[in-house]
């Protein structure tokens, strides 16, 4: 596929993941606060976050590979907000430990493994494409789907302890797989900014 239709495909596969991402946003966080859940709290901070990830992609998918590697590295430190407001959300559930509503728990993360894995097949041939930007995106929508999965884990936990501690393990789990994506983001795009400026950069 010739570079501008490669561009313009790319174009239009982000810009309908943002919109995916942001919609489900104000669902799963509506649920999260209704119910109390620290892992759909962190979750839908990520979806938030991946909206904001692939609007970044999309306005800087002309720019020149170093401009692009500055992108990649800023995507990499908002990567790691929904790790920070998890750690918030986790210190407010061990002041108040009660569990969240299994029910609702469980169908709202399956709704979100369904909208993650829907990213992740529209990315995952781009994820080579314009380095660490599409990197970022197929990454974050790749380990949504395994917290997803711990989402579903974890209302099915809950409904048989009546405890709060299968929400919080994976609330914290989310938190650990987002800083270790900003991890990888932040290496590639280090690795493009030394090639883009040269071995003293």
């Amino acid at each position: 596929m010739p570079a501008n239709a490669a561009d313009r495909s790319l174009r239009r596969v982000v810009g309908i993941v943002a919109l995916l991402n942001l919609g489900y946003f104000g669902v799963e966080f509506a649920v999260a606060l209704a119910i109390g859940s620290v892992s759909l709290f962190a979750d839908s901070v990520d979806f938030l976050e991946d909206a904001s990830v692939n609007l970044l992609i999309l306005i800087a998918l002309g720019w020149s590979l170093k401009a692009r590697a500055r992108v990649g590295m800023g995507l990499a430190a908002i990567l790691l907000v929904p790790a920070l407001a998890t750690l918030w959300a986790l210190w407010s559930k061990f002041q108040l430990p009660a569990p969240p509503a299994p029910l609702p728990l469980t169908a709202t993360g399956l709704g979100a493994m369904l909208v993650n894995f829907s990213c992740a097949m529209l990315l995952v041939r781009f994820r080579h494409h314009s380095g660490s930007l599409t990197r970022a995106a197929f990454l974050s929508a790749r380990n949504d789907v395994l917290a997803n999965i711990a989402i579903i884990i974890a209302g099915a936990a809950t409904a048989m302890t009546h405890a709060a501690w299968p929400d919080m393990v994976v609330g914290a789990g989310i938190m650990l797989m987002n800083a270790d994506a900003a991890r990888e983001v932040w290496q590639a795009a280090r690795s493009e900014h030394r090639a883009a400026t040269g071995p003293r950069a």
